[in-house]
């Protein structure tokens, strides 16, 4: 191969390389709309045995159930059961109302 080739060859290796995706393991902290591998578990938290009672005092499960920018994050990825998240819903603005979150 001539020098010039070798060079273009070179060149593509690296503009390929540009547009390559970044692996899954290089992400620190996976953000709530993205994609992961694994299917959410279908089994409501709140709904199994000695489960945790929904209230507007109880901030720290309340916590759990808000984003970084206080949104209420869905029961799709919560997997929470529609009657359960209604009153999470309930509490939750009940608590923000009061000012304890």
């Amino acid at each position: 191969m001539s020098f010039s080739i070798k060079l273009k060859v070179k060149i593509m290796k690296k503009r390929n390389k540009k547009f390559q995706r970044k692996s899954a393991g290089s992400l620190n902290k996976l953000s709530l709309f993205q994609k992961t591998d694994s299917r959410f578990s279908k089994k409501c938290p709140l709904s199994i045995k000695n489960a945790p009672v929904i209230d507007y005092k109880n901030v720290g499960l309340l916590k759990k159930y808000i984003s970084d920018n206080g949104k209420i994050i869905s029961s799709k990825i919560t997997s929470i059961s529609y009657n359960k998240q209604r009153k999470l819903n309930k509490e939750i603005k009940k608590a923000r109302i009061l000012a304890l979150i």
